[in-house]
C-alpha cells in the first residue's frame, strides 16, 4: 500500500474500533448498573448480552483499545517494525 492509502485505511480502522469501544462501554456500564440485559450493537453485530457477560466484555473492551492504539501508533509512524534478514 502506499503511504495515502495507508493513513486512509488505518484512519477507518481506527474509526470502526472506537465505534466499538463505545458500544462495548455503554453495554458494560448499563450491566454494572444493574440492567439485566443489554443489546449490543458495535455496528457489525447485534447480540444480547447480560451481566454474566461481563468480565468477557471488558477483557473484550481492552482487547480494542489495544487495536485502536496499535493502529493510532502505526498512523503516527510509531509502531513497531518488523525486520527480517533478507538471505
Amino acid at each position: 500500500m502506499s503511504e495515502p492509502d495507508d493513513t486512509v485505511w488505518l484512519t477507518a480502522r481506527i474509526t470502526a474500533t472506537e465505534t466499538m469501544i463505545v458500544a462495548f462501554e455503554n453495554a458494560i456500564t448499563a450491566l454494572a448498573a444493574g440492567a439485566q440485559s443489554y443489546s449490543l450493537n458495535t455496528g457489525q453485530t447485534i447480540q444480547m448480552v447480560t451481566r454474566s457477560n461481563l468480565s468477557s466484555m471488558r477483557l473484550q473492551l481492552q482487547e480494542l483499545e489495544t487495536r485502536r492504539d496499535g493502529y493510532m501508533q502505526r498512523l503516527h509512524g510509531e509502531g513497531l517494525i518488523n525486520v527480517r534478514p533478507g538471505f
